[in-house]
């Protein structure tokens, strides 16, 4: 066992009971370090909007009538997270203490057969950071990262806010490489707030013939023509799919890339793609979605795809935050402690106007 001096037995940590009941703890136990486990002191921690649904009760993450639960309570949440190793078992190799690490938010069994064929971010049991206690996540001041944890080194020289975005980031990369993407493609984004930034960013590295991005809310607009989209559209002001028509001889989008999660941007999606064109699913949705399933079919034959996670993509989001091939300015807009984390949450809906917040540990 290797350690940074003597780590302290109990933490500072926002621990979920029940959907209704997060508590701050400051004297919550420590985790402790087995021998093939790694503990980091946790810098910073992203507020998801997957972290608000489950705080709002959703029912994918506490079941309902139709579904187990998910989460397993006592838990701390939080999949945004990054820190540097301070405690290491003697059986973990290639890590020094005071690495600054982070890791995909999957934490993968090994043993099933998705992740024995590489596909491990779909994983058969999916324990994920931050909904299970055996997976507690990084709105605490230390997380332990288990074996199985899929680690990436974060550099020295990344500030603290762009490390915030490499998780984000990473599912955004991985939805806009399901829709496989070249630059003959006329491709639609439906969403514009943090996931939807980093998917026009990354989506703009492939020179895209023309990208639209669309959102309700203006100044979201103003950013994304900011990193790079050609057109961005209001669909509570203008037509988008008259406008679309028009761009495209009436044919549609190659592409459309959905990331809001409300249903209205499925039912335009599927009008708005053309025939034989790709619509890629990323969100997460508070309510069920009911469509005309015949466009799919019979209409337009599409390619319908989904997008879970991060896989693989790590390296490559931190390179290119690194180098400035992906855009990061102003994303990251508010900051607060762990004590502020219900504020946090609020700001987290982007009420406001965030994009992003996150709490940040010292």
């Amino acid at each position: 066992m290797a350690s940074i001096g003597q780590k302290p037995k109990k933490m500072k940590a926002l621990v979920a009971y029940d959907k209704d009941r997060y508590v701050l703890e400051t004297e919550y136990p420590t985790p402790e370090c087995g021998p093939d486990d790694i503990i980091i002191k946790t810098e910073a921690c992203g507020v998801c909007a997957g972290d608000l649904k489950c705080s709002h009760g959703a029912a994918m993450f506490w079941g309902d009538e139709v579904q187990p639960s998910w989460v397993k309570p006592p838990f701390i949440p939080g999949h945004e997270f990054f820190g540097r190793i301070v405690e290491m078992g003697e059986n973990v190799k290639g890590y020094e203490l005071g690495d600054r690490i982070i890791a995909d938010q999957i934490v993968p069994c090994g043993e099933c057969r998705f992740c024995k064929d590489g596909h491990y971010w779909m994983c058969q049991p999916h324990n994920i950071f931050g909904f299970q206690k055996e997976n507690n996540g990084g709105m605490a001041e230390y997380v332990r990262f288990p074996k199985t944890s899929v680690i990436s080194r974060v550099p020295d020289t990344m500030s603290v806010e762009n490390a915030l975005l490499i998780e984000p980031y990473g599912c955004s990369k991985h939805a806009v490489d399901r829709g496989s993407i070249t630059n003959e493609d006329v491709v639609v984004i439906s969403g514009a707030g943090t996931l939807g930034l980093g998917m026009v960013t990354y989506t703009r590295m492939k020179n895209a013939k023309k990208l639209i991005v669309l959102d309700m809310m203006d100044e979201r607009l103003e950013k994304a023509k900011e990193f790079g989209a050609d057109l961005v559209w209001n669909p509570g002001k203008v037509d988008v799919i008259k406008e679309i028509e028009a761009l495209t001889d009436g044919y549609g989008c190659d592409v459309y890339i959905e990331a809001t999660g409300h249903p209205s941007s499925v039912i335009q999606g599927l009008s708005m793609v053309r025939k034989l064109g790709r619509f890629v699913e990323f969100s997460v949705f508070g309510a069920p979605t009911t469509v005309d399933w015949s466009i799919i079919g019979d209409r337009k034959e599409l390619d319908i795809l989904g997008a879970h996670l991060s896989p693989y993509a790590f390296p490559f989001v931190i390179e290119n935050i690194e180098n400035g091939n992906l855009n990061t300015g102003g994303v990251i807009s508010k900051e607060f402690k762990i004590e502020e984390w219900e504020k946090a949450f609020e700001y987290a809906t982007g009420k406001y106007g965030d994009f992003k917040v996150a709490l940040v540990f010292e």
